[in-house]
């Protein structure tokens, strides 16, 4: 005599899962059948392996078009997992029943057509209404996930959904080919001679079958003619996080890490399990959890179930007891993120059935000790310390590829050349981003070196260049370097726009600079720097006249880009040529007064010019027959957001301060804005000097350092400064 049993489920709930385990200890199947797109089968042979731990998801993907994909997840309580475990201990077939990926994922979709008497929009919450009971989410936890009574459970299960669906028909043409498909599948397995078969699917398709089962030529109708792809399959990570949002497979969980507790301690004592775990994790982030508290929050739970009329505290009530008795706000947020919805990543074997990139990325990582994580990590790294650069090139050339697990928080920008600051954070999306960059290579290297040839190829600007250059660098690809190197040289020599020259160079010296501290070869990048130099001098005077009031403030940052880019790689240019330039810029006439006084300042600066030209630079500036406006525009340009150049030279303060108390009144109404500007950009402490200075009183003078240096420790903190620096003992 057959016996089949249709174990209806809800998808990731814990108590469906117990039940599925007892009800098929009872049965004892001879083949296990679970709602599963039937191409994923092959991929239920790495099931039992030692390496794959959930939650983990069946990642299916069209082919030649990855960015097609559906995400099918399993966690540690879900009832096909459980099942999935159970056939494998006990040494029984499992098979996949639900429509063929190769179906679902085609473009053209079909899921929300409707057919005649479409059912109830939401089966639990009619069974809730039923029941009297207004929050159906809770009341399916009350009677089935809070439970796993096995058989009975889907026995009850069953009849409800009958209740609930009527006729049984399907609600859209997508469904309709969905339960076909299963039946399709059952019918198959029944002609196998197979008389024990257990049906793990979700409880809305247990009335679809149910036997009497409709004809087979029926099923083979709405199956017929269906369009398809070639869709590969693989095995990936998952997290409690990503199960805490709808998923489009089944349903989402938004309190997965109480579902897993549920799962692995049913029963009273849970409720106290539950609340030593808080306990501990508050106390691990330096908060007060007492026995007293453990007891008090327990009986308050179960007091707030009983007067909701609940058979046994859920998670409502165990968060407002914590909320009352243990945590506050402050707690309460904390045991929310870490034990509701958990932190838990799954892991995949290595062998498992991956994309050779994604498997490639996989032994990088572990060769550098970098695991991927659901929660955010900060990670600081020396890039003169061996493994550390290694992990900085690999996130780097990830970067490169467009897989962003890591993001670059501190990097050259900062003092030192030698840190990198990085966050990572893996979302198991990020899978579907290395099956689309597969076209690009085997490998990590080879695929960013290809996808930075691309865009190099790609680029119409020589800013652009130099990022895929910069890239390159950061990414230690010297075969990508040399071919754009030579890009950027030759469309440096054909680029009549020096302002593009001039936005090139900051980036340069960076690589350059960076580049040294990582051992990089950037011989080449090197003669295309000098040369861009040569272009920079010759063409910024001309650059720099006739400018409107907004390109002018965007040159001024350019002189200034310009001067320390050759300061950081200690370009000769620097104290000959370009001060040359600048020279002509601050005296021309035709030059925008911000500009003038920015290149004043940098005169001064890089020590060109002494404090007396300087001075009389300024003072010509300000003089009774430069406009008022071109006047406050110098100033602007030479202070340039700082005001110590001031507190050091009284003889320059003066020169302005005469020169502001000599504006006719309708001039200072009209510059004030200006300068307030120009004034409010200092630090408070500069404002303070600068205002006892101008009333003739003498600053304090504060020394950092007293007369009596002990000699040890100065020698201790030089050797920790030159350890920073990377200076040689």
């Amino acid at each position: 005599m057959t016996d089949v049993r249709l174990l209806g489920i809800r998808h990731h709930g814990p108590g469906s899962a117990r039940s599925v385990v007892r009800a098929l200890d009872e049965q004892q199947p001879s083949v296990v059948l679970v709602e599963l797109p039937a191409d994923c089968e092959p991929a239920l042979r790495w099931v039992g392996h030692s390496q794959l731990l959930p939650p983990v998801a069946l990642l299916g993907f069209v082919a030649d078009q990855p960015q097609r994909a559906a995400f099918l997840p399993f966690a540690e309580f879900s009832p096909e997992w459980q099942a999935f475990q159970w056939a494998h201990a006990h040494g029984v077939p499992v098979r996949a029943i639900d429509l063929p990926l190769a179906h679902s994922l085609v473009e053209a979709r079909d899921d929300t057509l409707q057919l005649a008497n479409p059912p109830v929009t939401d089966p639990l919450a009619a069974l809730a209404a039923a029941a009297g009971d207004p929050d159906p989410e809770r009341w399916w936890d009350d009677v089935v996930e809070h439970r796993g009574d096995g058989a009975p459970a889907f026995d009850a299960v069953a009849e409800a959904m009958t209740a609930v669906r009527g006729s049984g028909d399907a609600a859209t043409v997508r469904e309709a080919q969905r339960e076909a498909h299963m039946r399709k599948v059952l019918r198959a397995v029944l002609a196998e001679g197979h008389e024990r078969v257990a049906v793990v699917c979700g409880a809305w398709h247990v009335p679809a079958l149910q036997a009497p089962l409709p004809p087979a030529k029926a099923d083979a109708a709405v199956l017929k003619g269906l369009p398809k792809v070639k869709v590969g399959v693989s095995w990936v990570p998952w997290t409690h996080r990503r199960l805490a949002a709808t998923t489009g497979y089944g349903a989402g969980v938004q309190s997965p890490g109480w579902y897993r507790h549920v799962f692995l301690h049913p029963g009273p004592s849970g409720v106290s399990t539950w609340f030593v775990q808080a306990a501990r994790l508050l106390r691990d982030r330096g908060l007060s959890a007492s026995p007293d508290h453990l007891i008090a929050a327990t009986r308050a739970a179960g007091a707030l179930a009983a007067l909701r009329e609940r058979p046994r505290p859920g998670l409502a009530e165990m968060l407002d007891a914590a909320d009352a008795v243990m945590a506050g706000s402050t707690g309460l947020a904390l045991i929310r993120r870490e034990l509701v919805v958990g932190d838990a990543i799954g892991d995949v074997p290595d062998d498992a059935p991956q994309v050779p990139l994604a498997r490639d990325l996989a032994a990088q990582q572990r060769a550098v000790r970098l695991k991927p994580s659901a929660d955010v990590q900060q990670l600081e790294l020396d890039v003169r310390k061996p493994n550390a650069r290694s992990r900085s090139v690999l996130l780097h050339r990830l970067s490169a590829l467009g897989v962003p697990w890591g993001r670059l928080e501190e990097g050259r920008g900062s003092s030192g050349t030698f840190r990198e600051t990085w966050s990572l954070h893996w979302e198991p999306e990020l899978t579907i981003t290395l099956i689309e960059r597969s076209a690009h290579g085997t490998t990590v290297r080879a695929a960013a070196a290809n996808r930075l040839l691309e865009q190099s190829q790609q680029a119409s600007a020589l800013a652009d260049l130099v990022v895929v250059l910069d890239r390159a660098l950061l990414a230690d690809l010297p075969e990508v370097v040399q071919p754009v190197v030579a890009a950027v040289e030759a469309h440096a020599a054909h680029d009549p726009d020096v302002v593009q020259v001039i936005d090139t160079l900051g980036p340069l010296a960076r690589a350059l600079r960076y580049g040294d501290v990582r051992g990089t070869d950037a011989g080449a990048l090197r003669r295309v720097f000098d040369g861009l130099v040569v272009r920079v001098v010759a063409g910024t005077l001309m650059a720099c006249r006739s400018l409107a009031p907004d390109a002018a403030a965007a040159m001024a940052e350019r002189l200034a880009a310009v001067q320390t880019a050759l300061a950081l790689v200690d370009h000769g240019a620097r104290r000959a040529e370009w001060p040359a330039v600048l020279t002509l810029v601050a005296e021309r006439p035709d030059v925008h007064g911000l500009v003038q006084g920015r290149a004043t300042r940098l005169l001064h600066d890089g020590g060109a010019w002494n404090r007396g030209r300087v001075s009389a630079r300024v003072s010509r500036a300000l003089s009774v027959g430069t406009p008022p406006a071109t006047g406050a525009s110098f100033v602007e340009g030479f202070l340039a957001g700082s005001g110590t150049v001031l507190v050091h030279d009284r003889e320059l303060l003066e020169v302005i301060d005469a020169w502001v108390s000599a504006l006719a009144p309708d001039a200072f109404i009209a510059t004030a804005p200006l300068l307030r500007r120009t004034f409010g950009a200092f630090e408070p402490a500069e404002r303070r000097q600068l205002g006892l200075l101008l009333d003739d009183e003498v600053p304090v003078a504060v020394s950092g350092f007293g007369g009596d240096l002990d000699p040890a420790r100065a020698a201790a903190a030089l050797a920790t400064v030159r350890e920073l620096l990377g200076v040689a003992q």
